[in-house]
């Protein structure tokens, strides 16, 4: 949560910067710094740096969080949105759901890599087409 000298903050959205909504939105889904960074496929100090404000998560991470989260993009980077695109309050999601939400994440990553795998497919047959046609 937000610090302000000694004195710790209520969570607000408007108060709230992103490392506190990564931090809020993490222990919602109920998961440690670790299985999070687990998730990502990054190191925990990268996830540290996030919740610190440190450092700022790429825009894949930002969606990949997001949908692990269920929560919108627009709520984990601006804190704007209605409520229902905070995460729960009051504890972690079922077991079920953090599953599901784990392999949409997952899907989601695959989905990317194969999208950037396409791309640079397209670009060596460009290449070789252009080279055929010198």
């Amino acid at each position: 949560m937000a610090e302000h000298g000694e004195t710790m903050l209520e969570f607000t959205d408007d108060v709230a910067t992103f490392g506190d909504r990564l931090t809020h939105a993490r222990e919602a889904a109920g998961l440690t710094v670790a299985g999070l960074a687990r998730r990502l496929g990054v190191r925990r100090p990268l996830v540290e740096a996030w919740e610190a404000d440190q450092r700022e998560p790429r825009a894949n991470q930002l969606q990949m969080m997001a949908g692990l989260f269920g929560v919108s993009l627009r709520w984990l980077m601006t804190g704007s949105g209605g409520r229902d695109e905070a995460p729960p309050e009051g504890g972690p999601l079922p077991e079920q759901a953090r599953r599901a939400m784990g392999e949409l994440s997952q899907l989601r990553a695959e989905l990317l890599a194969l999208a950037g795998r396409m791309g640079e497919l397209e670009a060596r047959l460009r290449a070789d087409l252009d080279a055929g046609q010198a």
